[in-house]
């Protein structure tokens, strides 16, 4: 019963002062709110990064040419001495067991017409493995064959935003573009995926083989590629297939044992890991940020309970007069703080949340108010009231009922 009388004076005591009590309250509110909400921004930030990587895929790395030194130190053009082949690729897939799929990728660019439609495109030359390569299922018609690429058939797969802009209200399978005064037939249509992690549009591709693209468009002669995108078999097999990949290109490009690769390998797996630290790190950057306020709210917590005993020094000394033991006046005054923080946090949490999710909503991401961040948050203020309100109680627990009640 003494203590539910003591809270009783505790809610009391604040209803006296009400506007005091909110404003002194305004401290943790700003504070568990800052850090609900940059928290959960963080947070879907990190989510948003690793879906994106996830529609690529953490078990797929490229391969590139890359200028090696010549003599006196100068580097010479990828295009002269850092050489990568579709022979190249098709060794790696043949020769490397932990491969799943594998194609060269050739990159042109040209204005795709239809009728009295057209727009301006980035022209991908792959091969037949592609769709599994990046998990990307024809929506509508069908991929091209093996034997279209060996042939240099002028076919291609479009994707869903091409096929709105030039195809409105028309089939696109079996049309026919132009591109560069060339027809290409139209064989199907990718599923739509949207932006890529690089932010790039995905419902813009156009697929062709990647042997029309060198011989069609580019008018190469030389097998050359612009890289390899290469599927391994799971990401706790992309170390073994880094290294495997990389003793078999030194072979075939007869590079000596400790010489300069004339090729880049880029594992997408060690990328992910590392935009999962960076992520993290932003997230606890902003939540320590965030928690700063939280102690400064403390301090006027502090601040307040200091003034709220010196201006309730007889009534202390009155209590103590009739007979209160200094326990129960230190544990009122340590209820007030209490309260005042705990009130504090929930309102900011409620805050945080609303004002995380509009601001999710606004830049277009889902934010994540997770349960960790909430009881982190709330344990914190909780510790804030006790920590910063122990010092006040105790100077009011340890007047002197004589010295109180002199006390003008």
């Amino acid at each position: 019963m003494r203590v539910l009388a003591v809270l009783r004076m505790s809610f009391w005591a604040l209803g006296r002062n009400k506007m005091r009590s909110a404003l002194t309250m305004l401290g943790i509110i700003i504070g568990v709110g800052a850090v609900i909400s940059l928290v959960s921004i963080g947070e879907g930030a990190r989510g948003l990064v690793e879906e994106q990587l996830q529609s690529i895929g953490t078990n797929i790395m490229y391969v590139s040419p890359r200028s090696i030194r010549g003599a006196g130190g100068a580097r010479g053009s990828a295009g002269q001495q850092g050489t990568l082949t579709a022979a190249d690729v098709a060794a790696i897939r043949r020769d490397v067991p932990v491969i799943d799929s594998a194609s060269p990728i050739v990159t042109s660019t040209g204005q795709l017409i239809f009728k009295n439609k057209n727009r301006w495109a980035q022209i991908q030359g792959v091969n037949e493995e592609m769709p599994d390569v990046r998990d990307w299922a024809v929506e509508d018609g069908e991929f091209f064959t093996a034997q279209d690429v060996a042939r240099n058939q002028r076919v291609i797969v479009i994707g869903s935003e091409i096929v709105e802009e030039l195809f409105e209200g028309v089939d696109p399978i079996g049309q026919t573009v132009r591109l560069r005064d060339q027809p290409f037939r139209v064989i199907g249509v990718l599923e739509s995926k949207g932006q890529s992690s690089v932010g790039q549009n995905q419902d813009e591709a156009v697929l062709m083989p990647y042997t029309t693209v060198q011989r069609k468009l580019l008018g190469q002669t030389l097998p050359r590629v612009n890289q390899a995108m290469i599927k391994v078999i799971n990401p706790e097999a992309m170390s073994v297939a880094e290294r495997l990949i990389d003793e078999l290109l030194r072979e075939r490009h007869n590079l000596e044992e400790g010489a300069e690769a004339d090729f880049g390998i880029t594992n997408l797996s060690e990328i992910s890991e590392s935009a999962r630290q960076i992520t993290l790190i932003l997230t606890l950057t902003l939540g320590s940020i965030a928690g700063i306020s939280l102690f400064v709210g403390g301090i006027g917590i502090m601040n307040i309970m200091l003034v709220s005993v010196t201006e309730r020094t007889r009534e202390i000394g009155i209590r103590m007069a009739v007979g209160s033991r200094p326990v129960y006046i230190r544990l009122q005054f340590l209820a007030e703080s209490v309260i005042m923080s705990i009130t504090g946090g929930l309102i900011g949490i409620l805050i945080g949340g609303a004002l995380a999710m509009l601001i999710g909503f606004a830049i277009g991401f889902d934010t994540t108010v997770s349960i960790e961040s909430v009881s982190i948050s709330f344990g914190f203020a909780t510790a804030v009231g006790v920590f910063f309100g122990f010092y006040p109680a105790h100077k009011a627990a340890s007047m002197e009922a004589i010295d109180a009640l002199r006390y003008e």
